[in-house]
């Protein structure tokens, strides 16, 4: 839960001005009034490991990448619509719904199979280089075709990165 404080402020009879979040008598008066924001909604990383688990064994992609994925794409909210109109936990487009067969991007198994079915396309597709593939995922495969390594984007370049990062930290 976020944290919330109040300021109050006194002025004494010498003129020195006193700042406090806990007011000590009723000379005090608010200062600054903080609203408190909502609270930010957090999902379970360990809620999908079952289906991320079947969609590994299913197409061979490691179940620690497949997480580290899904963390980066949708930080596990199987509801997350990028600005680009990806859907889903894996981030789907929906010009590809159709050829990785979902009917609905907000169906967690529907989301993660057709994301790993796609993932490993882009893994084979860059013969198993796995930065080439992750930054497939994230730009596209004829962008990082045209580059022949990874775009210089700072969104890819930074997507890359994190789910490394993540990839080890699951592992």
């Amino acid at each position: 839960m976020p944290l919330v404080a109040d300021i109050y402020k006194y002025i004494d009879s010498n003129g020195v001005i006193h700042f406090t979040n806990v007011p000590v008598s009723s000379d005090y008066i608010v200062y600054v009034k903080e609203k408190p924001q909502h609270s930010p909604v957090y999902y379970s990383s360990g809620k999908y490991d079952k289906m991320i688990s079947k969609a590994s064994r299913e197409h061979g992609v490691d179940f620690s990448l497949l997480k580290a994925m899904i963390k980066v794409e949708s930080n596990f909210n199987p509801k997350a619509v990028s600005r680009k109109g990806a859907k889903g936990l894996m981030q789907i487009m929906p010009c590809n719904y159709k050829k990785l067969n979902i009917k609905d991007p907000f169906n967690p198994w529907e989301n993660i199979m057709g994301g790993t079915q796609y993932f490993k396309y882009l893994l084979n597709r860059f013969d198993g280089k796995l930065p080439l593939a992750l930054a497939a995922y994230n730009a596209g495969p004829k962008t990082v075709e045209q580059y022949k390594k990874i775009p210089p984007y700072p969104e890819t370049e930074k997507y890359v990165e994190k789910v490394m990062k993540y990839y080890i930290v699951f592992k």
